[in-house]
């Protein structure tokens, strides 16, 4: 198996480092699942393409007629891109946080790398931690720091 460098060096000084995983037991683990899933994941991809290249057509021929959705809905259930509805069914949980499981809200995936991103997400999930930390008395209105129009100003000079 072939793996990029940078991602090999990272595994093995950032992410393994701390977590009792020895790194040629990860990459052997990450070596076994990539053989045995390789030709599954081949077939997905070829079927992905079929369907994709079914939709294109479907679109190419119909390009000057008006959208009908009850017609592309169809088109896409006999290709077998759009399934019927399963009957009703559970799913379960475990070893998760209960801020996960018990508390709704949504569930942005971001790239960590981007700190913007993040706290946006973090706001979209539990509200806003600007409004959280302002709204409580986490920092002390001592020396200067008292709420009111000055506080920026203090904040920016810390």
């Amino acid at each position: 198996m072939r793996v990029a460098k940078v991602l090999y060096d990272f595994v093995n000084t950032e992410a393994l480092p701390g977590t009792d995983i020895d790194p040629d037991s990860f990459w052997a683990g990450v070596d076994k699942v990539v053989t045995d899933l390789s030709r599954q994941n081949q077939e997905l991809l070829n079927r992905r393409d079929e369907l994709q290249a079914q939709i294109d057509k479907w679109h190419r021929h119909r390009v000057i007629e008006p959208h009908d959705p009850e017609a592309y809905r169809q088109f896409l259930t006999e290709i077998g891109y759009l399934l019927p509805e399963p009957d009703d069914f559970t799913i379960t949980t475990a070893n998760v946080d209960p801020e996960i499981t018990t508390t709704a809200g949504p569930q942005l995936v971001v790239p960590v790398t981007n700190a913007r991103f993040a706290l946006n997400a973090a706001n979209a999930r539990w509200g806003s931690l600007y409004d959280a930390l302002y709204g409580t008395d986490v920092i002390p209105e001592t020396d200067g720091a008292e709420k009111g129009p000055a506080t920026t100003e203090f904040a920016a000079t810390r």
